[in-house]
């Protein structure tokens, strides 16, 4: 998919209620780990249900760059097979990750703790997205940045050590990203590396570490116990395993959503991830009023899931803290949609995170409730959203800045608003989620481009 292609408006519109059943796709953080993980072990990875989406598609491009052998099943299923730590080859030509942040900073992490060399670019919104971040660590393991772009941006050059340098690293911002880029390099690094976070992120990598067989141990740490300290054995031998990829809950948020927000709808989304880091959304969403009911709670690949009924329900306005911001990130666009429908105010306090996405997502959300007569404000790092506990007018186009996930949410906004609302540019959704259309016409929504 190029993103330098003519854009693809879409435009969703008030109908019927929403019925039905759907699975989403895989959890994309997961494959992009899979993907990672099948290149750093000895043996053979089998993945069910990946995320076929460009992002995680660039990551197994990657993989296979780096010495991986690579190979499509059939649908969501691959097999790879590793070359084990140390074993990277340096790629022929540039990785390129055109959107994927995840899969990008990552992936710097797996260079910077090899005696390997790769340059890293990606499409115009990868490019003005910060790795500073995720380079500042990298450096004191022993990771040479051979070229950059201003700022420490892509396009940029990686040369990793013979052996990375274990260490131990606060974080200084809770990134699930920036922890899993130190714990990839030091896969590489003797002794125990320990990364430090304030507050506790997302933690697939650390379960997939076990998964494939390294040593990990997390303790709480810090006031409260809010945050975590993640000790890692360098070195290990990582053997490739089964890994079952369950349904992505940022993805599923919006049929949730929408289910919530159009009249009369019961929609069933199955097999979502339930990790306690992750459904952040779901927590605010019944503190709400939210009609929803976890069902068939079971275990798949090392993460529990269920499948999720939800109900057309009355909403009403609440105070989201900060500290939750960690276990939502991706979930506040589509939050805010919820909120505009709901009966008072709703603040989304503590959001800095949000202005270095794949956009400054809470400017472009903000200009997105604006163009839709939502009434709303921003004071600092905080949204506050002001429902009347009715449709607002819509009516509005929405401007994505190449942005997959301010896309979806605006076109879950105009199946309920009393006028439809149109996204400049769709062509992007499919970094995430490439059914996203035909799965919503499926349950009865009217999205058309």
């Amino acid at each position: 998919m190029s993103h330098a292609s003519e854009p693809q408006p879409v435009t969703a519109s008030p109908g019927t209620p929403l019925r039905g059943a759907l699975r989403p796709p895989g959890d994309k953080s997961i494959s992009h780990r899979a993907m990672i993980f099948g290149l750093l072990s000895i043996g053979e990875t089998r993945v069910e249900g990946l995320l076929e989406g460009d992002d995680v598609l660039r990551t197994a491009d990657a993989a296979k760059a780096l010495g991986a052998s690579i190979e499509r099943l059939g649908e969501g299923r691959w097999q790879v097979k590793g070359v084990g730590i140390g074993g990277l080859s340096d790629p022929v030509g540039v990785l390129d990750f055109g959107n994927a942040g995840t899969g990008s900073r990552l992936m710097m992490g797996v260079v910077g703790g090899q005696p390997v060399t790769a340059t890293f670019d990606g499409d115009a919104s990868l490019r003005k997205r910060p790795m500073r971040r995720i380079l500042d660590p990298l450096l004191k393991m022993g990771t040479q940045v051979v070229s950059e772009a201003e700022g420490g941006r892509v396009p940029l050059t990686l040369r990793g050590p013979a052996e990375a340098i274990a260490i131990t690293y606060e974080t200084p911002v809770a990134s699930a990203q920036i922890k899993s880029a130190v714990l990839l390099a030091a896969l590489n690094a003797p002794g125990i590396t320990t990364v430090i976070e304030a507050a506790a992120t997302r933690d697939h990598t650390e379960r997939m570490l076990r998964l494939f067989g390294a040593e990990v141990a997390v303790t709480p740490h810090g006031p409260g116990g809010h945050g975590r300290a993640i000790a890692l054995t360098g070195q290990p031998t990582l053997r490739g395993t089964h890994v079952i990829v369950p349904a992505d809950p940022s993805s599923a948020a919006f049929p949730l959503v929408a289910a919530l927000i159009v009249p009369g709808s019961e929609v069933t989304i199955e097999g979502v991830m339930m990790n306690p880091l992750r459904i952040g959304l779901i927590t605010t969403l019944i503190e709400m009023g939210a009609d929803i009911e976890r069902l068939n709670e079971r275990d798949e690949g090392g993460e529990t899931v269920a499948d999720l009924r939800v109900r057309a329900s009355r909403l009403r306005g609440v105070d989201v803290p900060a500290e939750r911001a960690p276990a939502m990130i991706d979930e506040y666009p589509v939050l805010a949609v919820a909120a505009a429908f709901a009966e008072g105010t709703t603040r989304m306090n503590g959001l800095h995170e949000l202005r270095v996405k794949e956009s400054d997502r809470l400017a472009a959300v903000a200009d997105g409730l604006a163009a839709n007569d939502i009434d709303h404000s921003i004071e600092g790092d905080d949204l506050i959203v002001r429902g009347s506990g009715s449709a607002p007018r819509g009516g509005g186009t929405v401007a994505t800045h190449l942005d997959h996930r301010i896309a979806m949410s605006f076109l879950v906004l105009g199946l309920a608003t009393r006028e439809p609302v149109t996204v400049d540019d769709g062509a992007m959704i499919a970094t995430s989620f490439p059914s996203f259309t035909p799965s919503m016409t499926a349950l009865g929504a009217a999205i058309s481009g």
